[in-house]
């Protein structure tokens, strides 16, 4: 199971990435855009998806790890458990929630 060191040490090795909190959890921000954030449980991470298409097909296709809230209804955000990933799939996560809300500059840091 993946801990909260674990997506703090992942997320701020990621180009022009801080952490603010957010809604009074550990939030990762690249040039102050929120693109993760550790939930209340502090087992739950918050990370943008490409599209609410993919949102559904992760929740409907593996609920063990994904799911939503109806506060994120309408965005594509999804929500993933800790302990139903491991750390490679925790690195993907992030830095396509990362890419995601990059800003195009900073995008070409990572390669983009």
């Amino acid at each position: 199971m993946v801990t909260e060191h674990d997506v703090r040490r992942l997320a701020l090795s990621l180009p022009a990435t801080t952490e603010k909190a957010s809604y009074g959890t550990p939030g990762f921000r690249v040039k102050d855009r929120l693109f993760a954030r550790i939930r209340e449980e502090g087992d739950v991470l918050v990370v943008w998806v490409a599209d609410e298409g993919e949102k559904r097909g992760l929740v409907e296709s593996e609920p063990d790890k994904f799911f939503t809230t109806p506060h994120y209804d309408g965005h594509p955000v999804v929500l993933v458990r800790f302990g139903g990933v491991d750390i490679e799939e925790l690195k993907e996560l992030l830095t396509e929630s990362w890419r995601l809300r990059a800003p195009k500059k900073v995008l070409t840091q990572l390669g983009g």
